[in-house]
């Protein structure tokens, strides 16, 4: 096995305990990320238990079967964890999975990658895509939707209070180029923000909001 991505939750190792009561039992990581919760699953489970593990991301995908070269307990799988009945039952788990584990969000290596379109603190391609294979790039996205709906997705997945005011400032800033890069985005946003949070960037709900709304991570 490889060297796996040390990230951790806050209680963690409590949280597995809880979950991994079974050694021979059968679960599933739904956010396979890096592999450090796989990993650590794994060691909890003996010779008879299996563990699913599943991410949007196709290059976490690709990572993983090369860290877990020989490990026959795993078994990987390139899906969005919406798709997870699906899977059970192709493998035969229907009524057998003794837990789950889904840690949501965006991962800090995606994060750290300027070409993926995540973060707003360093300037790359608006795509947000976990799977940049499918999907609509957020540029796309912004380049069409009507204001309203600009402003709705701020809303409902950012709770962002001047969700209005963004909209309004992209629809108006791709009328003079279009936008298509995450520093001319948090720019954007960052004129239109009258208030400032202490401590937070004025962009950091509205590209929380864009993700979820591109990824569909809530339905």
């Amino acid at each position: 096995m490889g060297t796996i991505d040390a990230h951790q939750p806050v209680l963690f190792a409590e949280a597995l305990a809880a979950l991994v009561v079974q050694p021979a039992g059968c679960y599933v990581d739904g956010t396979f990320g890096r592999g450090g919760h796989s990993a650590a699953i794994l060691e909890r489970l003996g010779p008879a238990g299996r563990l699913l593990a599943l991410d949007k991301d196709p290059e976490a995908i690709s990572q993983g079967a090369d860290l877990f070269v020989g490990e026959s307990r795993l078994i990987l799988r390139h899906s969005a964890f919406s798709r997870l009945q699906e899977l059970i039952e192709a493998l035969g788990w229907r009524g057998k999975v003794d837990g789950i584990l889904l840690d949501l969000g965006v991962s800090s290596p995606q994060l750290d990658q300027p070409g993926r379109g995540f973060s707003f603190l360093a300037d790359g391609p608006l795509d947000m895509r976990m799977d940049n294979s499918r999907g609509t790039p957020a540029s796309t996205w912004l380049a069409s939707a009507e204001a309203a709906e600009i402003a709705d997705v701020l809303r409902r997945f950012g709770e962002e209070r001047f969700a209005k005011r963004i909209a309004a400032g992209v629809v108006a800033a791709r009328e003079v180029a279009p936008v298509t890069t995450t520093g001319r985005l948090a720019e954007i946003i960052a004129a239109a923000v009258p208030v400032r949070e202490k401590h937070k960037h004025p962009a950091t709900r509205s590209f929380q909001a864009i993700r979820i709304f591109i990824n569909e991570e809530l339905q």
